[in-house]
């Protein structure tokens, strides 16, 4: 037995003893990792801030280095390569993800300090309790997420996005304007989706969501016309779920009087014929759009 370039050591395979249990444990880990580096690139995308983001990232980074560290450990005991395979699928709303992340977290420091306790070498040792710390490093953060109050920040941010950010500036040019129809196009889709998954199959929500992609279409030619740089679609971590459907309802009312105030204002400045062309029919659906809502609000 010998120190590899790794720092693991290294066995003879002839005379390495069988221990699957041990095999079994770092494989399952390897799973467990390559889910996690998966499902924090998916948090990252969604996080309500550049802070939050940034830190995602990094416990991103520590488990991409843990799945290195166990797949080496893994090729020195058995000699052959581990599989690399999703486990659990991440939540796709930002909140639950974050809930998923810490209790997952919690569940690897466990694990790790069993591997640790019943490895018999000392790098594997060293290396799942090293883990495990990193893990408990990050459930604090993911805790932290949950506990600290993202209203703010997040009326903030809606504040500065999509028709509301289109309504609380002072003046607009044509990229502005794309940028934040489109936002808000994005936004309608993400509400949309959210009370779909929330309280199933309404057809009202399901004809207006098939409507606004047609939206998102009819906008995306004058992104490329003009070359104006897509927005990051930052939707999902905006968006909440309504207590009930006449809730939903009234946000859909809401966010259609935002819409139609929106494309309205853009329509008094001095813009290109196409774009206008464009911002009309498109605040013409959006009449048509909160007319259903407002039907809907009666009925329920």
């Amino acid at each position: 037995m010998y120190l590899n370039q790794y720092g693991l050591h290294y066995y003879d395979y002839d005379r390495l003893p069988n221990d699957n249990q041990l095999i079994n444990d770092i494989q399952k880990a390897i799973n467990a990792e390559y889910s996690a580096v998966t499902c924090y690139k998916k948090l990252a995308k969604m996080a309500p801030t550049n802070e939050e983001r940034n830190r995602i990232l990094e416990i991103q980074k520590d488990e991409e280095r843990h799945l290195e560290e166990f797949s080496r450990i893994y090729i020195n005991l058995t000699g052959s390569k581990p599989s690399y395979q999703i486990i659990e699928e991440c939540p796709d709303k930002y909140k639950a993800g974050i809930e998923f992340a810490f209790k997952d977290e919690q569940e690897a420091v466990d694990f790790y300090l069993d591997i640790a306790d019943k490895a018999k070498d000392s790098i594997i040792k060293e290396r799942f309790r090293r883990a495990a710390a990193d893990e408990q490093n990050h459930a604090v953060w993911f805790l932290s997420f949950l506990n600290h109050p993202k209203v703010t920040h997040i009326n903030r941010q809606i504040n500065n996005y999509g028709a509301k950010g289109a309504l609380s500036v002072s003046t607009l040019t044509l990229p502005q304007m794309l940028t934040y129809a489109l936002q808000d196009e994005y936004l309608a889709q993400a509400r949309y989706d959210n009370i779909l998954e929330n309280f199933g199959y309404i057809r009202t929500f399901a004809q207006i969501k098939e409507a606004e992609m047609r939206h998102i279409d009819a906008l995306l030619p004058l992104f490329e016309r003009y070359q104006v740089p897509l927005p990051e679609d930052e939707s999902q971590a905006l968006v909440t779920t309504p207590e009930n459907i006449k809730e939903a309802y009234a946000a859909g009312v809401q966010g259609e009087i935002d819409n139609i105030s929106m494309y309205e204002r853009f329509l008094t400045f001095n813009i290109p014929n196409d774009a206008r062309t464009v911002f009309s029919q498109l605040r013409n659906a959006s009449l048509n759009h909160l007319a259903a809502f407002e039907r809907g609000l009666a009925r329920v």
